[in-house]
This record gives C-alpha cells, sequence and structure tokens, in this order.
C-alpha cells in the first residue's frame, strides 16, 4: 500500500472512530428520532411518557442500545406496522428494561418486565403485536400497567 493510499485509509478509520465515539457518548444515533408523547390508561390513571419512534428497520434495530440511562417517563415505541409475532433481545443494551407489547387496537398484550441487560435471550410478543414500548425497568410495577390495559397515539387505531 502506498503511503498516501495508508494516510486515506487512516483517516478514513480515524473519522468512523470519531463517529462512533460520539455516537456512544450522545446515547444514540446521529440524527436523533423523533419524540412523541404516548398515554398509558391504567386502573391507577393516565401516565404520559415522552416516546422516540423507531419506525424504519434501522432504528428497530438499533433502539435504546448504547443508552447509560433511560429517564422515568421516557420511552421507545416500535413501530413494525401491523399484527405479528415480535422477538426482541437485549444486546449491547445496558439498561434493565419492561417491554410493553401492543396490539394495533391499542391493548397491551403482555408485559415483559425487568428485562436483562445485554443479554441475547429472545423477548418474544408472545403472539401478534403492532408495536413494543421500551420503558426503564420496573415502570409497569410502580405505575400498576396490567396487559389489557390501553395505550393512547395515533398509531393505534381503537374497536
Amino acid at each position: 500500500m502506498s503511503r498516501r493510499a495508508g494516510a486515506v485509509v487512516g483517516g478514513a478509520l480515524a473519522f468512523l472512530l470519531i463517529v462512533s465515539a460520539w455516537i456512544l457518548v450522545a446515547g444514540g444515533p446521529i440524527g436523533a428520532a423523533e419524540t412523541e408523547t404516548l398515554e398509558i390508561a391504567s386502573k391507577t390513571g393516565v401516565h404520559p411518557f415522552s416516546v422516540e419512534l423507531a419506525v424504519t428497520e434501522e432504528q428497530r434495530a438499533r433502539g435504546l442500545m448504547f443508552r447509560k440511562e433511560v429517564p422515568e417517563g421516557y420511552g421507545m415505541l416500535f413501530d413494525f406496522k401491523r399484527d405479528q409475532d415480535v422477538s426482541m433481545w437485549m444486546e449491547n443494551t445496558y439498561v434493565s428494561l419492561d417491554m410493553i407489547f401492543i396490539r394495533a387496537d391499542g391493548r397491551i398484550a403482555r408485559i415483559a418486565q425487568n428485562t436483562e441487560p445485554l443479554s441475547r435471550n429472545i423477548v418474544s410478543s408472545g403472539g401478534p403485536v403492532r408495536a413494543v414500548l421500551e420503558v426503564v425497568a420496573g415502570t409497569a410495577s410502580k405505575l400498576g400497567i396490567q396487559p389489557g390495559d390501553r395505550v393512547g397515539h395515533p398509531m393505534f387505531q381503537s374497536k
């Protein structure tokens, strides 16, 4: 390899390392996802959340990976566009999460509480769902959120 080619390759590698470090420090992808409000109505009241939307394949693949913290009242809403069986995992996710699996009508189908950080264990929806809401672990228990509760967001159609 010529000296000039080595410099170009070295420069490109340095650039990629800088961008990767920025992503890790910033805690999210370049061009952060859109944030919206979502509400969950449970027996204990209506609970609002500020959520990032994960609607593209890239956003869904990255999810909340590499985040060092997820504040209370904040989460990520994964839109799978139609009801389908969904499997998630926690690889490269440092924070334990509650995964709330939601049908197209806005009803919660299942909740996987206190998922294991950095795990490749599969967390399944247990049936067809339209979306998954990831929030910091303990949220569902703390707020009394249960399967059957209703999620309010434009993504879900009431039936």
